[in-house]
């Protein structure tokens, strides 16, 4: 089971081989807690997110949350195109990180969960380039406003980490949670 609507982390489940028999949208309160870091929020989120959604007994659950930060700043979701330009301005030439844990709870109830910790570095982006992006619509309703499998790609001077993890489902991670979790997955690595 997948407990998330993202038509992304389902994309990168397939190329584990894995197609959830069931897909719900946990709805919990995604607000950062007073002086909360982006590492054990979005670890949190994971784990609320897992615990939020009805499994059946023998059921394998995977859930997953992603966000950008800049230091000590969590960039949400952008919601609109003032929010998105005001991510674009800071993201400008500046490294950040993008951050991707999962949970995943296995068919005994044992829940675990794993962090993927990725860097990107952005060029310096003129006003036009912001412009064209917030255009393109690509960016609204994700983590810091941009879509790194995108158009958003051609900015990128540098990423050190997880491409699967930005995208928004660390495969590396959540590979190694259904094995230990019991899920059979092909000899071939998926």
């Amino acid at each position: 089971m997948l407990a998330s609507s993202s038509p992304r982390r389902r994309e990168l489940l397939g190329r584990l081989g894995v197609a959830p028999d069931r897909i719900a949208s946990p709805d919990i309160d995604e607000t950062p807690k007073k002086g909360e870091l982006p590492r054990d929020y979005v670890l949190r989120m994971a784990r609320e997110k897992a615990a939020a959604v009805e499994r059946a007994d023998d059921e394998v659950l995977i859930a997953g949350d992603t966000i950008v930060a800049v230091g000590r700043r969590i960039l949400g979701k952008a919601e609109n195109d003032a929010e998105q330009r005001q991510y674009m301005e800071l993201l400008s030439g500046r490294r950040h990180h993008t951050m991707s844990a999962v949970c995943v709870i296995a068919a005994d109830g044992t829940a675990r969960t794993k962090l993927s910790d990725s860097i990107i570095k952005f060029k310096r982006f003129q006003n036009s380039e912001i412009d064209a992006y917030i255009q393109s619509g690509e960016g609204q309703g994700k983590a810091g406003g941009y879509a790194i499998q995108g158009l958003a790609e051609a900015f990128v001077i540098s990423i050190s980490g997880s491409f699967s993890g930005i995208m928004g489902l660390p495969l590396y991670e959540t590979r190694n949670l259904l094995i230990s979790s019991g899920y059979p997955l092909n000899q071939n690595g998926a």
